[in-house]
Protein backbone atom coordinates (compact mmCIF):
# COMPACT_ATOMS: atom_id res chain seq x y z
CA UNK A 1 0.00 0.00 0.00
CA UNK A 2 1.37 3.37 -0.88
CA UNK A 3 2.57 5.56 1.71
CA UNK A 4 3.88 9.56 2.51
CA UNK A 5 5.66 11.46 5.02
CA UNK A 6 5.59 14.68 5.51
CA UNK A 7 9.50 15.40 6.38
CA UNK A 8 10.37 13.17 3.19
CA UNK A 9 7.73 14.58 0.81
CA UNK A 10 9.74 17.44 -0.86
CA UNK A 11 8.91 20.72 -0.79
CA UNK A 12 6.60 21.49 -4.31
CA UNK A 13 5.78 25.42 -3.05
CA UNK A 14 7.53 27.90 -1.36
CA UNK A 15 5.91 30.55 -0.97
CA UNK A 16 5.65 33.59 1.33
CA UNK A 17 1.21 31.92 1.86
CA UNK A 18 2.31 28.63 1.65
CA UNK A 19 4.69 25.44 1.92
CA UNK A 20 3.30 22.51 0.11
CA UNK A 21 4.94 19.24 -0.23
CA UNK A 22 2.85 16.54 -2.28
CA UNK A 23 2.80 13.03 -3.06
CA UNK A 24 1.02 10.39 -5.01
CA UNK A 25 -1.06 7.71 -4.01
CA UNK A 26 -2.60 5.82 -6.37
CA UNK A 27 -5.01 8.17 -8.08
CA UNK A 28 -4.90 10.59 -4.90
CA UNK A 29 -2.38 13.55 -3.52
CA UNK A 30 -1.69 14.01 -0.37
CA UNK A 31 -0.84 17.10 0.36
CA UNK A 32 0.84 18.11 3.66
CA UNK A 33 0.75 21.68 3.70
CA UNK A 34 1.58 25.04 6.13
CA UNK A 35 0.68 28.79 6.02
CA UNK A 36 2.58 30.76 7.53
CA UNK A 37 0.57 34.23 7.17
CA UNK A 38 -3.52 34.94 7.15
CA UNK A 39 -4.45 34.11 3.92
CA UNK A 40 -7.27 34.72 1.53
CA UNK A 41 -6.62 32.86 -1.37
CA UNK A 42 -9.73 34.16 -3.51
CA UNK A 43 -8.64 35.73 -6.22
CA UNK A 44 -5.67 32.97 -7.22
CA UNK A 45 -9.11 30.68 -8.38
CA UNK A 46 -10.35 33.06 -10.86
CA UNK A 47 -10.63 31.37 -14.18
CA UNK A 48 -12.14 28.41 -12.45
CA UNK A 49 -15.50 27.44 -12.85
CA UNK A 50 -17.35 30.14 -10.61
CA UNK A 51 -13.88 31.62 -9.70
CA UNK A 52 -14.21 28.68 -7.23
CA UNK A 53 -12.11 25.04 -6.26
CA UNK A 54 -13.60 22.55 -8.39
CA UNK A 55 -11.52 19.76 -6.54
CA UNK A 56 -13.37 17.53 -3.43
CA UNK A 57 -10.34 17.26 -0.50
CA UNK A 58 -10.82 15.44 2.36
CA UNK A 59 -8.49 16.63 5.27
CA UNK A 60 -7.04 16.88 8.70
CA UNK A 61 -6.37 20.30 10.61
CA UNK A 62 -3.01 19.55 12.42
CA UNK A 63 -2.76 23.20 13.35
CA UNK A 64 -4.39 26.74 13.43
CA UNK A 65 -7.69 27.17 11.44
CA UNK A 66 -9.22 27.03 8.22
CA UNK A 67 -12.70 27.86 6.88
CA UNK A 68 -14.36 26.87 3.76
CA UNK A 69 -16.73 29.24 2.01
CA UNK A 70 -19.54 28.27 -0.67
CA UNK A 71 -22.21 30.33 -1.55
CA UNK A 72 -24.76 29.80 0.94
CA UNK A 73 -22.72 28.90 3.53
CA UNK A 74 -19.13 28.45 5.76
CA UNK A 75 -17.70 25.94 7.84
CA UNK A 76 -14.91 26.84 10.28
CA UNK A 77 -12.28 23.73 11.52
CA UNK A 78 -9.57 24.03 13.80
CA UNK A 79 -6.73 21.67 14.94
CA UNK A 80 -7.46 17.90 15.37
CA UNK A 81 -10.61 18.52 13.17
CA UNK A 82 -11.05 15.96 10.42
CA UNK A 83 -12.98 17.67 7.45
CA UNK A 84 -14.71 17.05 3.91
CA UNK A 85 -14.67 19.75 1.67
CA UNK A 86 -17.06 19.64 -1.86
CA UNK A 87 -16.21 21.21 -4.98
CA UNK A 88 -17.14 24.96 -5.01
CA UNK A 89 -15.69 26.77 -2.16
CA UNK A 90 -12.84 29.17 -1.33
CA UNK A 91 -10.98 28.46 1.70
CA UNK A 92 -9.56 30.95 4.10
CA UNK A 93 -6.81 30.04 6.11
CA UNK A 94 -5.13 32.05 9.32
CA UNK A 95 -1.69 32.22 9.88
CA UNK A 96 -0.10 28.97 11.10
CA UNK A 97 -2.25 26.50 10.16
CA UNK A 98 -0.90 23.12 8.99
CA UNK A 99 -3.24 20.28 6.88
CA UNK A 100 -2.75 16.72 5.46
CA UNK A 101 -5.62 16.79 2.85
CA UNK A 102 -6.43 13.76 0.37
CA UNK A 103 -7.68 15.12 -3.36
CA UNK A 104 -7.99 12.90 -6.73
CA UNK A 105 -4.71 13.76 -8.53
CA UNK A 106 -6.31 14.71 -11.38
CA UNK A 107 -8.73 17.36 -10.33
CA UNK A 108 -6.16 19.07 -8.04
CA UNK A 109 -3.77 19.06 -10.50
CA UNK A 110 -6.41 21.13 -12.64
CA UNK A 111 -6.91 23.80 -9.67
CA UNK A 112 -2.99 23.94 -9.03
CA UNK A 113 -2.53 24.86 -12.85
CA UNK A 114 -5.11 27.81 -12.75
CA UNK A 115 -3.68 28.84 -9.23
CA UNK A 116 -0.27 28.52 -10.12
CA UNK A 117 -1.04 31.19 -13.42
CA UNK A 118 -2.22 33.52 -11.19
CA UNK A 119 0.07 32.88 -8.29
CA UNK A 120 3.03 33.84 -11.01
CA UNK A 121 1.34 37.14 -12.88
CA UNK A 122 0.27 38.17 -9.24
CA UNK A 123 4.73 38.36 -8.66
CA UNK A 124 4.92 40.62 -11.90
Amino acid sequence: MPGARAMTTPIAIDHELIEGRYAELDGYTVAFERFPRDVDPAPYFAGLPGDRCTCPHWGVVTGGQITFRWPDREETYGEGDAYFAPPGHLPLITAGTSVIEFSPTADLAVVQDVIGANMAEAAT
